[in-house]
């Protein structure tokens, strides 16, 4: 049986003592992120954390197993969205999970000497540290690997929303400058927030500048002209302008026209003069 009441007891007791000589002996030169941190709030809520995980832990000897890692959650998910810890290398967080580990076998080593108990018990409880620990660690790095997606995705939605701005100018006319490579994916986020934005800002005439884009592939070109088709079957004007002649001649191979389309050499020439159909042969 490996629940015992008096082990529990003793580890709760050790909990602070778990904590201080854990960060005392912290490699505090060559870690990384939260464990070099010299910032005093930071190292505060750094030992409480430890603590509330020896809180936790140490219910494994007097919980059943199933509610003992269903209430550990909750610690798990805390650690794995904290910003000083997702900042912090991962390596660094297992080799300390480890430490750790090693701390709980030495203090049942303690224990078993002190109240002479048998090696097979001994056996029993490392070997519920141990698999506790593994459990703790595969569900942080899980979560962990979960939220840092979720964040990284989030920042990616950002920035292809702040490199494809349709900007409001007068008389409901917006401006959409594109900027770097554009691949198939961005294209379609080009495309979707394009037509969503023309519809909210209730722009009539939208002017699509080339000029920071250098390269696009064939996929990305078509994207490009739908766009074209799909503002001007909701009613807004569009006019290109600064299109380079890697791109026009990556246009012609594709077959693609443009004698619809208001097209001006320059983003300038295109806000300052009129729109007028295309004549290029």
């Amino acid at each position: 049986m490996h629940r015992n009441n008096k082990l529990h007891t003793f580890l709760l007791e050790k909990a602070k003592v778990l904590t201080e000589e854990w960060y005392e002996s912290l490699d505090k030169v060559n870690s990384k992120g939260v464990y070099a941190s010299t910032n005093p709030e930071v190292v505060a809520t750094l030992k409480k954390q430890n603590f509330d995980f020896h809180l936790q832990l140490c219910k494994i000897f007097i919980e059943e197993e199933e509610k003992f890692f269903k209430d550990f959650e909750e610690w798990i998910l805390s650690i794995a969205q904290d910003e000083q810890h997702l900042e912090t290398p991962i390596h660094h967080i297992l080799q300390e999970f480890f430490r750790v580990r090693g701390q709980y076998l030495n203090f049942i080593d303690e224990f078993v000497t002190l109240y002479q108990e048998e090696q097979e018990q001994q056996l029993l409880w490392n070997h519920m540290i141990t698999k506790a620990f593994d459990n703790v660690v595969l569900k942080f790095v899980e979560e962990n690997q979960k939220y840092s997606e979720e964040r990284l995705q989030a920042q990616q939605d950002m920035i292809k929303e702040l490199s494809s701005p349709v900007i409001a100018l007068d008389n409901n006319r917006a401006l959409l400058p594109l900027v770097g490579d554009i691949d198939t994916s961005r294209a379609r986020f080009i495309l979707e927030n394009t037509l969503q934005q023309c519809g909210e800002k209730g722009i009539n005439h939208l002017y699509i500048d080339l000029s920071g884009v250098v390269i696009i592939d064939t996929l990305v070109a078509d994207q490009i002209f739908n766009l074209l088709k799909a503002l001007n079957l909701i009613g807004v004007k569009t006019t290109l302008s600064g299109i380079r002649p890697e791109i026009a001649q990556t246009t012609v191979q594709l077959g693609i026209s443009f004698n619809n389309i208001s097209i001006k050499p320059t983003l300038a020439g295109a806000l300052t003069l009129p729109s007028l159909p295309n004549t290029r042969s």
